[in-house]
């Protein structure tokens, strides 16, 4: 059986390279834990920002999801670029953010899709996630890179190492 690998503590170079990773993925799948222990996640808007070991996002303070958050705290964030072949995977610890210089800092005239009042609105809340762990597996190489790889792999009976794969915990940082 593996033997599970601790995450390594994280450095500024870390912090850049979560940020390129994730920096074009727009949307991101919220896990957040239920009253009754299981999971639920469901697709939110990152804001742009330089990633600093914070990630935001716009919700309806009377959302479930923000009912959940202040019975537990605890998030899990997923990010994929396909396209890329690139994946990412935070957990950490989110907060209901009410403060309008921050809102007005994040908003763009886009959000006024799902937020028609826009900063205006009452329920409008932002949500911050302190990012505590973060992993990611970067297998942008191309394809025929990734074909010679698996072949050899296959020749020479071992595993294929598809790209980079790190588990960071960034309360280090």
């Amino acid at each position: 059986m593996a033997q599970a690998t601790l995450p390594r503590p994280a450095n500024a170079d870390d912090l850049k390279k979560v940020n390129e990773l994730i920096k074009d993925i727009r949307i991101a799948m919220m896990t957040t834990v239920e009253a009754d222990g299981s999971l639920r996640s469901r697709p939110m808007a990152t804001q742009e920002a330089e990633f600093d070991g914070d990630l935001w996002f716009f919700s309806h303070e009377t959302a479930p999801k923000v009912d959940e958050i202040h019975q537990d705290r605890r998030v899990n964030l997923s990010y994929a670029g396909n396209k890329e072949n690139t994946w990412v995977s935070v957990s950490g610890t989110a907060s209901v953010v009410r403060d309008r210089a921050t809102m007005d800092a994040f908003w763009n005239p886009a959000l006024k899709a799902w937020f028609p009042e826009g900063l205006d609105d009452p329920d409008l809340a932002l949500l911050k996630v302190d990012v505590e762990q973060a992993e990611y597996w970067d297998t942008s190489s191309s394809k025929i890179v990734h074909a010679v790889g698996f072949v050899k792999a296959i020749a020479t009976g071992k595993q294929y190492e598809p790209g980079d794969n790190e588990k960071l915990d960034l309360q280090a940082v």
